[in-house]
């Protein structure tokens, strides 16, 4: 959700590819892509984002946090995360999600969306369900 220079950029990607793959992800057992070049994440972020309140965004405890880090200064991005993360979740039908303390009200926002998408629209989405990870 911060402008970064495209170099950086670039070897954020590599690192955090390096990373998945040194904590023992093996590509012949798992799908491993580069989220950017999937275009159905932010198509469907944005269906997601048009069904969603900014009043619901406004109250999640990590806007405010950031925002108040940032100056008040809050992008969009920042705010409509959540709904990017939502849509991540939804689009492969996912029916459990592990997840931290720290993200269980970003899930319930996709397991809301996802409740009102189907409400609206029939049957579409799994409602998923948090896997808490402990530490």
């Amino acid at each position: 959700t911060m402008p970064k220079e495209p170099a950086v950029l670039h070897q954020n990607i590599l690192d955090t590819t390096a990373a998945v793959l040194a904590c023992g992800i093996d590509p012949k057992k798992c799908f491993l892509f580069r989220q950017s070049l999937v275009p159905e994440h932010a198509e469907l972020a944005w269906i997601l984002g048009c069904l969603t309140n900014v009043s619901r965004l406004l109250r999640l405890p990590q806007w405010k946090a950031k925002r108040a880090s940032q100056n008040n200064e809050g992008t969009v991005g920042l705010l409509t995360y959540p709904v990017l993360q939502a849509a991540d979740i939804l689009l492969y039908k996912s029916t459990h999600v592990p997840v931290g303390e720290d993200q269980v009200l970003h899930l319930e926002l996709a397991q809301d969306i996802a409740q009102h998408f189907n409400k609206k629209y029939g049957e579409f989405f799994p409602v998923p369900k948090a896997i808490l990870s402990e530490l």
